[in-house]
């Protein structure tokens, strides 16, 4: 019977003929690009455990914590916003970030509006002792703005509650020695976001200075730098260790994005719970494990199936057929 171009069941099968032979496979072969490999870097920055830029990489403390812009810029995210990443040191387990609403010495006495810095607690990411916070302007009707050894020998109960405006940082700001034309400055180190929030309700604003090692050992060649250090945790555990031993296959530390439970990501198709070359543990797919790069494809393949039940429906009501004949060798469904 050959096909009326009027009829809306040939519109249908025509539909569903071009869904079936140009999109589909489209589908089936994102699937397949989701089982592609944890990425290790980030622009220059290498990516290890115990952080993962793809959903399922690393340890789940750490999920979600780094992203990787389009251009290559790694940011760290955190409950105030997100912050690129300068460095990450594994042998002494720390990252280097950048705040844009601190200070800096081209801002000179001239202080923007700012907002605290933060960590999520659900992490093992600390803020590290060895930044110095350094605060400009701040009320010292509202705030303890003192020579800190002075006053902890005279107040030795209150030494932790007063900002130090004896502090070397403040007499040396590094790179601007005399940035802030006469406006005062003292040092603090806050133990919560809370009493950094309250810091900054008090003063103008403030910023970061961390002590890095300029070759040799410390303490003798540490160098004062604007950034914000940020200390983490790797967790240890005999199960990624095993997984990571070359000679039992060299695979990935991850971990099952439902369950959490460990995993054991291989160059193979399949990820284990133990080491790459024990082919008797439990083998998982990569496709339902590394999930942070198909995010948008699960939604065009939402969109796919949706579009598919819509063209079945569509055929199996449609009657009488009028574009061809339907029989057991032709039918589409």
């Amino acid at each position: 019977m050959a096909c009326n171009p009027s009829s809306r069941s040939c519109f249908y099968d025509s539909f569903c003929l071009l869904f079936i032979t140009f999109i589909s496979p489209y589908f089936f072969l994102a699937k397949a690009q989701a089982a592609s490999h944890c990425r290790t870097s980030c622009g220059a920055i290498p990516i290890n455990y115990p952080f993962g830029l793809d959903d399922g990489c690393g340890s789940p403390y750490y999920r979600h914590v780094l992203v990787c812009s389009d251009s290559g810029v790694l940011q760290l995210r955190t409950p105030s916003g997100r912050y690129q990443v300068r460095s990450i040191s594994y042998s002494d387990p720390h990252m280097i970030v950048t705040d844009p609403f601190m200070w800096k010495c081209q801002d000179g006495h001239h202080f923007r509006a700012t907002r605290p810095f933060s960590l999520d607690t659900n992490t093992r990411l600390t803020l590290s002792s060895q930044n110095d916070l350094l605060f400009f302007n701040c009320s010292e009707e509202r705030v303890i703005v003192e020579p800190k050894p002075i006053f902890c020998e005279r107040f030795p109960d209150r030494c932790d509650s007063t900002c130090d405006s004896a502090s070397y940082l403040c007499r040396h700001l590094p790179g601007c020695g005399a940035a802030l034309g006469g406006r005062s400055c003292c040092s603090y180190f806050p133990k919560a976001t809370e009493s950094l929030r309250l810091m900054l309700k008090y003063c103008a604003s403030y910023t970061s200075v961390y002590w890095r090692i300029n070759g040799g050992n410390a303490p003798d060649n540490l160098v004062p730098e604007y950034g914000i250090r940020v200390d983490f945790e790797i967790p240890v555990t005999t199960d990624c260790l095993q997984c990571q031993d070359m000679k039992k296959g060299g695979g990935r530390c991850g971990f099952d994005t439902q369950s959490q439970n460990f995993l054991c990501l291989c160059n193979q198709r399949s990820n284990v719970t133990t080491n790459c070359n024990d082919h008797s543990s439990s083998r998982h797919s990569k496709a339902g494990i590394i999930a942070g790069t198909v995010t948008g494809v699960s939604a065009a393949g939402a969109i796919g199936i949706g579009a598919g039940l819509w063209c079945w429906k569509k055929v199996r009501a449609s009657a009488p057929v009028t574009c061809g004949v339907h029989s057991n060798e032709n039918r589409l469904f």
